[in-house]
């Protein structure tokens, strides 16, 4: 009886042992490299998740990881390519070699109405036998940078206005990974409006007020620079006209990964907490075909929206022109009128079934855009990312374009700006700015090459143009080149052999002190017809700016110097830099201090490169 009860003690005290052991498990820090078995070469973006959660890293630039697990549990190390591999966490040390691999994608999807197999959505298997391709497979509208025009002979500079900022955290992206990003991949007007300004608020009739500032040009103090600001009107969340949104997901095989579909779906959940109950949500999916993942559905069912978005999985060819037209179809099914009525793209941009290039993507986003129903392009990923076809639907489709390359950008497009990505205040917003010849030898438009308008366009109510949301700031930069100055800029042409101007021809110049007069055309969003404001800039001399002229002049010479500027002149990183510190002013979020940080960065990088 006795050897029967220390028996019972001993079973219980080892019972007591292994809970103790599973309550008080050690909790390590594991690290290591992740690389390609065949080659050595480390795996940018491979995802290492503690197996059975959602606790997980992402493997930096050098294929480096880090992640908090309990001992003895197990890491999943996926990356798209290779085979997916489970190792035991019983070491802080643990180097990974993956296996290229062959994959198929034939898991099952659900739409909204029937569990299908994803086969219908691809069309045929797809196979891959490589890693994540690399930025040479990107694709990026050639910038064929403005020139200086003679105030004389081209007087006017006629210009769609532009809030997009995806250039900015495309360009962050390749710096934060050890690398300077293609010249074609930086628009200069997109770095300089991925900030806001403390520019005057509307306080009229209409709903965007002009502001201009004129001083010194930093990388050419002989030329002066012009700051033409747009403040939109703002509008509280709670007083935004109610949305009937349509979220358009590219769930194709290339948007496989931590940073595609993990990442988009993460994005709209981030939206989708700042719906109200009188706003509306479908989801439509495309891979090899398109199918509606979800019906319209209210605001307030917040768990529903986000469990479709939780079921969505990536695999197959690209039919984004499907996509597109099943979107507006179903936003036209729901359009509220007087609401915001949008398609939200999320896409990597590399569709390549059905209509897939980019002159047929623009001919049916221009189609489309006369429903009423406007757009939001997202863009994600990396390796093979399509910005030129990102670019024109949110050009011609009445829309915005951002690039979310991490879900902090992700929190600043869709929460911090919410009112500004989703709701429309004017629309075909233009700008017209006439150069007095008296005051200016020269000029040149920083920036805008894609959104440049003829003369005649800024009174033709037929033309396009962009749009401005709620709050949304606009800047744009002239560089001038003031009478009596020396330069070449302006350049020279011979006399005309076959046209003669006397001297009773000549032309006869005011004496104004002005120095150029902006104009600006809008339409409401819900009408056809524009309306024109206009303000006189004169130059006095004074050069005393503002910390945002400063800070906003030294991301448009940052923007000269990754271009590679023709007339980047003194421009350097150094300038940058102090020029930046002088703006630190309006800096809550601390995005102005993480742009000194990336042109530290890419100072060191353009050095690396030369050696």
């Amino acid at each position: 009886m006795k050897e029967k009860c220390m028996r019972v003690l001993l079973l219980m005290l080892l019972v007591t042992m292994f809970s103790v052991e599973g309550v008080y498990a050690a909790v390590i820090t594991v690290k290591g490299t992740v690389a390609s078995a065949a080659d050595a070469i480390p795996l940018v973006g491979c995802s290492v998740v503690v197996k059975g959660t959602n606790t997980g890293v992402v493997s930096d630039r050098n294929g480096n990881y880090s992640v908090q697990v309990e001992k003895g549990k197990t890491l999943v190390f996926s990356y798209i390519g290779f085979v997916t591999k489970e190792v035991k966490a019983n070491k802080t040390m643990i180097n990974v070699a993956l296996e290229e691999e062959c994959m198929q994608l034939d898991e099952e999807v659900v739409t909204g109405y029937s569990e299908v197999n994803k086969r219908m959505f691809t069309g045929a298997v797809a196979c891959y036998g490589m890693r994540m391709p690399m930025p040479d497979a990107e694709e990026y509208n050639h910038v064929s940078e403005n020139r200086f025009l003679s105030a004389k002979e081209t007087p006017l500079s006629t210009f769609s206005v532009d809030v997009d900022a995806a250039s900015y955290s495309n360009m962050r992206r390749f710096i934060n990974q050890g690398q300077l990003p293609p010249k074609d991949a930086i628009r200069t007007e997109e770095l300089v409006n991925y900030f806001s300004y403390d520019y005057a608020k509307p306080t009229g009739v209409d709903p965007v007020r002009i502001t201009t500032e004129v001083g010194v040009c930093p990388w050419n103090e002989k030329h002066r620079l012009v700051r033409i600001g747009l403040k939109a009107k703002e509008i509280p969340t709670a007083n935004l006209p109610e949305s009937n949104l349509v979220f358009l997901i590219d769930v194709s095989g290339s948007m496989f990964g931590p940073t595609r579909l993990d990442l988009v779906k993460s994005s709209l959940k981030l939206l989708v907490n700042n719906l109200r109950e009188k706003d509306k949500v479908a989801i439509v999916v495309y891979a090899g075909s398109a199918g509606e993942k979800l019906p319209s559905t209210s605001g307030s069912d917040k768990q529903k929206i986000r469990e479709a978005l939780d079921e969505l999985q990536a695999g197959g060819s690209t039919a984004g022109g499907e996509g597109i037209r099943l979107a507006y179809k179903i936003a036209r099914k729901n359009f509220i009128k007087g609401g915001n009525n949008r398609v939200i793209l999320c896409t990597d941009g590399d569709f390549n079934v059905g209509v897939s290039s980019k002159e047929g993507l623009e001919s049916l986003i221009e189609e489309e855009r006369k429903s009423g129903v406007f757009l939001t392009v997202l863009g994600y990923g990396m390796g093979n990312y399509k910005d030129n076809k990102m670019q024109a639907l949110a050009e011609k489709g009445n829309g915005n374009h951002a690039y979310i390359d991490n879900i902090q950008e992700a929190n600043k497009v869709l929460v911090n700006e919410f009112g500004g990505t989703i709701s429309t205040v004017a629309k075909d917003v233009k700008l017209q700015i006439e150069f007095n010849p008296a005051q200016v030898e020269a000029y040149r438009l920083i920036g805008y090459e894609s959104r440049l308008l003829n003369k005649e366009d800024f009174n033709d109510d037929a033309k396009d143009a962009g749009e401005m949301g709620a709050g949304h700031v606009v800047t744009a930069f002239y560089e001038v080149v003031p009478v009596g100055v020396k330069s070449d800029y302006a350049g020279k042409v011979d006399d005309l052999k076959y046209q003669k101007v006397d001297d009773k021809k000549q032309r006869v110049y005011t004496n104004s002190d002005e120095l150029l007069t902006v104009k600006l055309r809008y339409k409401q969003p819900d009408k056809d017809v524009s309306k024109k404001i206009e303000l006189v800039v004169k130059d006095d001399k004074k050069n005393q700016v503002s910390p945002d002229f400063h800070f906003a002049s030294a991301v448009a010479m940052y923007g000269q110097l990754l271009s590679d500027s023709d007339f980047k002149a003194d421009a350097s990183y150094e300038k940058v830099v102090a020029l930046a510190k002088k703006g630190l002013n309006n800096d809550e979020r601390g995005y102005r201090r993480e742009f000194i940080r990336l042109v530290e960065a890419a100072s060191g990088l353009t050095g690396r490169a030369e050696d």
